[in-house]
């Protein structure tokens, strides 16, 4: 991070509040689309687009010399179920079944790699129909299953990704994703994990994408205050049981070739079709640019729990353990793991500023490597961000009736050491 982007993103979030997320609509519905790679720079990602929230498209160029375009990937722009099966074919996967509704989901099943390969090659030749309906590969964490195969490079645009490197801190979860469908399947509407940022690559195939800036979905919310679960059903023209959908904005409409990445801003709302069969690879994210946007997420969460909880006649003994139990079942985070989660980041920066890095860790590819990369300012502009919102979680009064006292360093030691960190970087 330069000077410039330092100063432009500290005047920015001097006055920023995340609840007013909704607010960072696109202008026009026009979605840029970054051509070269050469005169791109993290600086003007981060200042036009993580910073305003705001979606783009990069070109096929930033991908091309991943090792997935090249070798999972035929002649003709196909996927290569051989090449995929012969890496790949013992490996047990979640696959969705589009064509069935559940909880406002589509349904999961664990199958081998291989059979999933074999019902995708029946169903191209069957015209894309099966009894077995429109099967969808989702959500595979290849990259923690495959660590060495030589499958893409994450892009310096997204390597500021504090999620992934506190779940690959703990070496329990990622999350990191590949999909694989057919032409056809599709992704419910939604908006994602912890209302992350997220990008995808598609490896091969066509997508489409209907994007809502964030705070349009409450236009889209039945009288139940529930979402669609196809923001295209003609049941939304129904003012009886969508009052509100006459007031919401058309949706951005972005279609993605083979080769492009697209950025979804924190928060927004979408729903992704596959035009054709389609490969693609995906990650969710979050930096300092959306940890507040996180924060707000999990009260709002919680209050929902509160609320759902308060109808039940029967009272409950400690209530605000059961609502945070239920809360990280639900979202997958409590408040006192968001606590461990801003400890990881803090003290990460932290020890970068402190210490440094030594030649080892320097030539690895670990996150101490990737925050240095990034530069001093950038760890500053963490820290601060960070020590917002870790004030606010410590003021928090649903935070305060948990037992802290598990937790090393507590909370006010913490932001103390993180402040002086600061200051003393700044000096």
């Amino acid at each position: 991070m330069d000077r410039a982007t330092f100063a432009c993103s500290t005047a920015f979030f001097r006055d920023y509040n995340s609840s007013s997320q909704g607010a960072f609509s696109l202008p026009g519905g026009h979605v840029d689309f970054i051509e070269k790679v050469e005169s791109f720079t993290y600086s003007d990602f981060f200042r036009d687009y993580l910073i305003p929230n705001h979606p783009c498209i990069f070109s096929a160029k930033f991908t091309e010399d991943w090792g997935s375009r090249r070798s999972w990937v035929t002649w003709d722009g196909k996927p290569n179920f051989d090449h995929l099966l012969q890496k790949f074919g013992e490996a047990v996967v979640p696959v969705a079944n589009c064509d069935v509704k559940e909880y406002n989901s589509n349904p999961k099943e664990q199958l081998p790699f291989k059979e999933y390969i074999n019902y995708w090659k029946e169903y191209i030749k069957n015209d894309y129909r099966s009894s077995r309906g429109c099967l969808y590969l989702k959500d595979w964490h290849l990259s923690r299953a495959f660590p060495v195969q030589d499958v893409y490079t994450t892009p310096v645009y997204f390597s500021s990704d504090w999620l992934n490197e506190y779940w690959d801190a703990l070496a329990v979860d990622d999350y990191r994703f590949v999909y694989m469908g057919p032409k056809g399947s599709w992704t419910p509407f939604h908006a994602d994990v912890f209302r992350s940022y997220s990008w995808s690559a598609n490896i091969c195939g066509r997508k489409k994408w209907l994007l809502y800036p964030a705070g349009q979905e409450e236009y889209l919310k039945d009288h139940h205050g529930n979402l669609p679960f196809d923001v295209t059903a003609p049941i939304l023209q129904d003012g009886s049981v969508y009052p509100r959908y006459n007031q919401s904005q058309p949706p951005v409409e972005i279609v993605q070739e083979a080769g492009e990445i697209v950025f979804i801003p924190s928060g927004w709302h979408h729903q992704v079709y596959n035009l054709e069969d389609t490969i693609s690879i995906n990650h969710n994210w979050v930096n300092g640019c959306n940890v507040a946007i996180m924060w707000c997420f999990l009260q709002d969460e919680l209050a929902a729990v509160q609320r759902e909880i308060n109808e039940w006649k029967d009272p409950i003994d400690d209530l605000h353990l059961q609502c945070q139990l239920i809360m990280k079942s639900c979202t997958g985070i409590d408040y006192k793991e968001f606590y461990n989660f801003l400890k990881i980041i803090a003290e990460n920066r932290i020890s970068v500023l402190e210490k440094g890095l030594d030649d080892e860790a320097s030539a690895k590819n670990t996150p101490k490597a990737a925050i240095s990369t990034l530069g001093m300012l950038h760890a500053v502009f963490d820290l601060k961000r960070t020590a917002k919102v870790l004030t606010s979680l410590s003021a928090n009064e649903d935070f305060k009736k948990l037992d802290l006292t598990s937790l090393s360093p507590p909370p006010e030691a913490l932001l103390h050491h993180l402040k002086a960190a600061i200051d003393t970087a700044l000096l």
